[in-house]
């Protein structure tokens, strides 16, 4: 891991979820407010509290064991599971789940998706190995 990664994942895990809340409210404003969320990188979850402008319900989305994998500047969003309060959209995380999907990269982005890949690159698999 690289000095970058360290340095990015202990500025998420520092940086104020009141900051985030209302930074993200500032931008949504007008489409929705953003009223809970929180990211593990290390755990690989994510859980979004979200509420629509003009809906009377919110919606909650818990994402588990997330990556970004790449290999030769091609790189690959990979979910494995993900759940909603919302079965029209559990049913949607269904077809998306548990497959890699292509993310298209403009080249000038290149540079910093290589950085975003090893932020959240894959956990290694472990292998059990027998012994005879």
């Amino acid at each position: 891991m690289s000095y970058k990664t360290t340095l990015i994942k202990l500025a998420i895990k520092w940086t104020p979820k009141l900051m985030v809340v209302w930074t993200t409210n500032f931008i949504l404003k007008g489409i929705a407010q953003l009223i809970d969320f929180d990211l593990d990188i290390e755990a690989r979850k994510v859980y979004v509290h979200i509420k629509l402008e003009g809906e009377a319900e919110s919606i909650e989305v818990w994402l588990n064991d997330f990556a970004i994998a790449s290999k030769d500047n091609a790189y690959q969003l990979l979910i494995q599971d993900a759940q909603s309060n919302r079965i029209w959209l559990t049913n949607i995380f269904a077809h998306i789940t548990g497959r890699a999907w292509n993310i298209p990269v403009p080249p000038q982005f290149v540079g910093y998706f290589k950085l975003i890949a090893e932020l959240f690159q894959p956990a290694p698999i472990a292998i059990e190995h027998q012994s005879s």
